[in-house]
């Protein structure tokens, strides 16, 4: 028995209670990583017990990769992959752009996923054939848009911070090409992809929770994500996802010379 929407919606309404909640409360905040910044709060934590626990208890044969409470059964052929909070620095700061990003794959592919943004009401859903919009402005299924050029594209990237020094020079190249770029907007870049209003979202560094439930939303609304390389994007890594393929064709012609 695979998921369906009902308990892709049951999931993102565990977390949302675990982490609405302490959004711009001045929630205590952890640094998980020795020598540079890498924030958890508790309603990371909180919120990904609770989605563990609903999967455990429908799907006990399935795997769950997750960022704040470690892995199990990755080698099954369904494997949930939880983000409970993409964008922790935007939920510290206030800034209402993470999501709870809730993935499923089927042998190692990417099928199933949502976004949830609890604090603007709005979840973006691929359900295996059709990605979906539900929210303020109502249900409906979302479309990439058919940018022909990189210079009539908008670029989204979270910072230019990502990059390493080798890295730079490829990014602010395509950068440099493009009609307009933004910078800040995590996993929600992804979604406005999905749902035609920007063409391009470059990102590096990735972990594949952080990818995994956006890989169908973006397919299944029409558009193209891959690696730098033009290789599959489920492990995360550097990562192009574009709108329309003559953009991403583009994008990675120079992308992949890196």
């Amino acid at each position: 028995m695979l998921p369906d929407r009902n308990f892709f919606f049951e999931l993102a309404d565990a977390a949302s209670a675990e982490t609405l909640p302490r959004f711009r409360t001045g929630v205590a905040v952890t640094n998980k990583q020795d020598g540079g910044y890498d924030p958890v709060t508790e309603g990371d934590q909180a919120a990904e017990s609770a989605i563990r626990a609903l999967i455990e208890a429908r799907f006990p044969q399935h795997g769950i990769l997750g960022e704040e409470h470690g892995n199990v059964g990755l080698d099954r052929e369904h494997v949930w992959v939880i983000d409970p909070i993409d964008g922790t620095r935007a939920f510290i700061s206030g800034v209402p752009v993470w999501g709870t990003l809730i993935g499923f794959q089927s042998a190692g592919r990417a099928t199933m996923g949502m976004m949830d943004q609890p604090f603007t009401r709005e979840r973006y859903f691929a359900d295996g054939t059709s990605a979906w919009y539900f929210g303020p402005e109502g249900e409906r299924t979302i479309r990439t848009r058919d940018c022909a050029s990189l210079s009539d594209a908008i670029l989204f990237t979270t910072t230019p911070h990502i990059f390493t020094a080798e890295e730079k020079p490829f990014y602010e190249k395509v950068q440099d090409q493009v009609r307009l770029f933004r910078y800040g907007v995590d996993c929600y870049a992804y979604c406005l992809l999905a749902a035609g209003h920007v063409d391009l979202v470059i990102e590096s560094g990735l972990k594949p929770y952080d990818v995994g439930a956006l890989i169908p939303v973006i397919k299944q609304a029409g558009g193209i994500i891959t690696t730098w390389d033009g290789g599959r994007p489920e492990n995360g890594g550097r990562i192009l996802a574009a709108g329309s393929r003559s953009v991403h064709e583009q994008a990675l012609a120079i992308l992949s010379r890196l």
